[in-house]
């Protein structure tokens, strides 16, 4: 006898459930801070990463516009492209007049407002002869609802009457069910094809957390013998994905710490607690985020913050541990809107914003500080006590040779802080939000600054003589 539709999905979900609760079960008492991220390549742990929106970035909104201003990025001294989704948008239920990039209507596809496959290969490559590499985004948790999957309606998650149902609220996108052994494989299958005709340096996964950990385990090896030594960067904050499956997610917690403090008044110390109990308490160790000030997902940085905030934020960004990301104008001081409604909309990048000169270069400056020294690349961050700690966030970052002090005012006022630190006289300045305001003074035990005010100071480690 065949089952109704709607029997076969309510059955299908009940099997479904009995394989999930008892892993969820596991995984609830699992401490994965004892256990290890998996292995990165050193490049990753090195790199800085420049988001690029191709419908906004340029005037054409294409390949050819991002193409055109790769020499700027390498000036910029970014290493790694990530693109948005390319692929062409799907027309049914989209949202605004465009529709959103991350409403798939063909994988192995190309948005024809961006160009052809041939123009992408051109991007592709012109960006590896500068020595940049590119990333590609991956929407593998839902389609567009006229995607050419929907022929394969199994592949897609339905309700108990069998319609194919939408994650969460977001009513343009139909939900992928992983649970089919054909939809795993017709993604996995997809990653090694962009990854073996464009020769990519791998994918920033949408809502990595979505898809089941297990086929991002599965696909990794696959991945890596097309592309050795790729990067795999999760749109998470998931200490499970970061044992075997990815080599860097988001810190979003830190991301949400962060807002509150210039945005609610939350306690600048607020950002100490965050990075120790949500990062440290709860990843496996070795584990590397994704610092991000600014992104496609909410209202620019420098909207929300303000000028000399947003750049106080970005000079956290690119000395904590980490990797820093660059968003689509960002180093400009951009404030042409991204995340939705925007996001659905042409509203391309403005580049000579009025008395944002100084942004590029703060952005050039806190990028080569970071290349230069390998201190701001360790896992180390050592936190220092300062008499301000509602408004005043201080850090060493340090290695063999040399330690960097990390000084910034997220009040709007100016502050005085006493920062303890053993031979404190020991540090020179070396970068200073406004480096025309003036010569500052040697030594951090006692530091004034005005609002926003951020300053990077270094000092040399004595290296013991030889037998001592």
């Amino acid at each position: 006898m065949k089952l109704p539709p709607s029997f076969r999905a309510l059955l299908r979900s009940l099997l479904l459930l009995a394989l999930v609760v008892p892993f969820l079960r596991a995984e609830e008492t699992r401490d994965f801070s004892k256990e290890s991220a998996r292995a990165v390549p050193a490049w990753v742990r090195d790199t800085v990463i420049y988001e690029v929106f191709p419908r906004q970035f340029s005037a054409t909104g294409n390949f050819a516009g991002i193409t055109a201003r790769l020499d700027e990025l390498k000036d910029l001294g970014v290493e790694v492209l990530w693109l948005m989704p390319i692929h062409p948008i799907g027309k049914l239920k989209a949202k605004g007049s465009i529709g959103s990039p991350y409403a798939v209507q063909d994988y192995y596809g190309i948005n024809p407002d961006y160009g052809t496959k041939e123009d992408f290969r051109r991007l592709v490559d012109t960006a590896h002869e500068r020595g940049l590499k590119v990333i590609i985004d991956i929407v593998a948790n839902h389609t567009a609802w006229d995607s050419v999957l929907m022929a394969k309606p199994e592949f897609y998650k339905h309700d108990a009457a069998g319609q194919v149902i939408s994650p969460h609220d977001w009513w343009d996108v139909a939900g992928l069910d992983f649970t089919n052994a054909g939809t795993r494989r017709y993604m996995g299958d997809m990653l090694q094809y962009w990854l073996r005709e464009f020769k990519l340096d791998g994918f920033r996964c949408d809502v990595a957390g979505e898809v089941p950990v297990g086929f991002w385990e599965e696909v990794r090896p696959a991945l890596e013998k097309i592309r050795p030594g790729l990067l795999m960067l999760a749109e998470a904050s998931k200490p499970d994905l970061m044992v075997q499956a990815f080599d860097v997610d988001y810190a979003w917690p830190f991301h949400a710490t962060l807002n509150r403090v210039l945005m609610g008044g939350a306690p600048a110390s607020d950002l100490q607690r965050s990075w120790q109990d949500e990062e440290r308490g709860k990843f496996p160790r070795g584990s590397l985020h994704l610092r991000i000030s600014d992104n496609h997902d909410e209202a620019r940085a420098i909207s929300r913050f303000g000028w000399p905030a947003a750049l106080a934020a970005s000079a956290m960004m690119f000395t904590l541990d980490g990797v820093p990301l660059v968003y689509n104008g960002m180093e400009v001081g951009d404030t042409s809107e991204s995340g939705a409604p925007a996001l659905f909309e042409k509203l391309p990048i403005y580049w000579q914003p009025k008395q944002r000169e100084h942004f590029r270069a703060t952005y050039q400056h806190l990028i080569a500080l970071r290349r230069a020294h390998p201190a701001f690349r360790t896992d180390e961050v050592v936190w220092l006590k300062n008499s301000a700690p509602d408004n005043v966030v201080t850090y060493l970052r340090r290695d063999a040779q040399e330690e960097f002090a990390v000084v910034i005012n997220f009040s709007n006022r100016p502050q005085w802080a006493d920062i303890v630190v053993a031979d404190a006289a020991g540090f020179a300045s070396v970068l200073r939000a406004d480096p025309k305001a003036g010569d500052v003074p040697a030594g951090i035990g006692h530091v004034a600054l005005d609002a926003f005010e951020w300053r990077i100071y270094r000092r040399a480690v004595a290296v013991p003589a030889a037998g001592k």
